[in-house]
């Protein structure tokens, strides 16, 4: 049986806290997640967290396994990203590896173990909704699955699916 990792971006931000916009997104997009959530995940930045309060507000069911953060979703070398978002022009994976492929290959793997803890701690058919940031949740998913995708937009995800010790990505939005 499959394990399931909602992963979203954080809604609209000023700096690490959600503007009032990125509010009202964030409690609009929480009306419409499929819900049946085991476990709520932050990467732990306010940013982060308050997205997904605002989700968890916004759900008609109790999350029976709580909230937690799980660190390693949010990159030791935020800095470096920004970095080569800067040389790159952009937040597509493949040109962020162009400009540092040694940040891209190092920090996926560290990322991507990240998640894969994330869906160990479900239960068998459980699904949690983790909430990051734009580009390593991508770097997260190329990480664990080695699959590449398209930069998300505030608030977008992407439904990361691990049957034993296999994963693929299936796009939600």
């Amino acid at each position: 049986m499959a394990r399931y990792v909602e992963l979203r971006r954080h809604t609209d931000s000023d700096g690490d806290a959600l503007t009032a916009d990125g509010v009202r997104a964030a409690l609009d997009l929480g009306r419409e997640l499929a819900g049946g959530y085991e476990l709520l995940v932050s990467s732990g930045a306010q940013r982060a967290t308050q997205t997904l309060a605002c989700f968890a507000c916004a759900l008609r069911e109790p999350v029976t396994g709580g909230a937690v953060v799980e660190a390693g979703l949010r990159s030791r070398v935020e800095d470096r990203w920004r970095a080569a978002y800067q040389s790159a022009g952009s937040g597509d994976l493949d040109a962020l590896r162009t400009a540092d492929p040694d940040l891209v290959r190092e920090d996926s793997a560290v990322l991507g173990a990240a998640l894969r803890r994330v869906l160990e701690r479900l239960s068998e058919g459980g699904r949690a909704l983790a909430v990051g940031h734009s580009p390593t949740n991508e770097a997260a998913v190329l990480g664990l699955t080695g699959s590449t995708i398209e930069p998300m937009g505030k608030g977008a995800g992407v439904l990361v699916v691990a049957e034993g010790d296999e994963a693929h990505v299936e796009h939600v939005g």
